[in-house]
């Protein structure tokens, strides 16, 4: 659940700030008037993106057996691969207010209202795009029924903090927040990137060549249950979840989740 609580929370909050920062430059520039359009634009993104997640669940269980295996792997390597290039856009972008203001007044300077109603649309579509697409991946790595709950409330609490961002002269600092949070989302693309392995391997695409580098999942319990720190009890599995946890990986499993880490936290913090 903390997975899909931190990666709804984050995707949400970009859009309620990129829609917050077009609101208040129209107010500024006393434009109000096109709020309506902007509104709309966010409207029909939501809308979009529902129809989206459908469409991923429809597809997800057409498939079964070896195609099912194969199906879950791509998801979660394409999952990865999009969160690593979200991750690193965020971190390099500087002026990102001052571009969204002079996108809106080229737009509304030009006459074309439309093209305020699909800046809205695109900034909302596009992280709802990748919501469903990273919540996907992130159930079919383990997240369980829960994923859906966590989802929900990241997305209240990134509209309530995005909401009081706009209407309060408060400042966060956001970019301490996308850092921290950044680090958490490398750790689940890397889980992400070792499952995928994993799933490829299932199917026989890829050799195991060595299983189980090593075992620390504990026994079962007297009857039956899983131990807090099992992989599948209630501790492994938030950590599974959020951080790619696997108490038996094999050895092209570890091979993946490390050379995810290197790679991408290398290119992270180069200047």
């Amino acid at each position: 659940m903390l997975a899909s609580l931190l990666i709804t929370f984050r995707e949400s909050l970009e859009a309620s700030l990129i829609i917050g920062i077009i609101l208040a430059f129209l107010i500024k520039t006393k434009r109000e008037k096109y709020n309506n359009i902007v509104y709309l634009g966010v409207v029909a993104a939501i809308i979009a993106s529902i129809g989206t997640a459908f469409l991923f669940n429809a597809l997800s269980i057409q498939f079964e057996g070896l195609a099912e295996q194969i199906f879950e792997g791509v998801a979660m390597l394409i999952a990865a691969g999009m969160l690593t290039y979200m991750i690193i856009w965020m971190k390099k972008q500087k002026g990102v207010t001052a571009d969204i203001q002079h996108k809106v007044s080229a737009e509304l300077d030009s006459g074309k209202k439309a093209g305020l109603f699909f800046l809205a649309f695109i900034a909302v579509f596009r992280e709802g795009v990748e919501t469903v697409l990273f919540l996907g991946a992130a159930k079919i790595s383990g997240g369980g029924d829960n994923v859906f709950l966590g989802a929900f409330i990241g997305i209240v609490l990134a509209i309530i903090l995005g909401y009081m961002l706009f209407v309060s002269s408060k400042h966060i600092n956001l970019k301490k927040f996308f850092h921290v949070t950044s680090l958490l989302l490398i750790l689940f693309a890397a889980g992400l990137t070792a499952h995928g392995v994993h799933e490829f391997q299932e199917a026989g695409s890829i050799p195991i060549i060595k299983e189980h580098v090593w075992d620390i999942n504990p026994e079962l319990n007297e009857d039956g249950s899983y131990p807090a720190m099992h992989e599948k009890g209630s501790v492994g599995s938030i950590f599974k979840g959020l951080f790619g946890y696997n108490g038996n990986p094999n050895l092209l499993e570890v091979m993946a989740y490390l050379l995810y880490l290197g790679v991408v936290l290398f290119f992270f913090y180069k200047e």
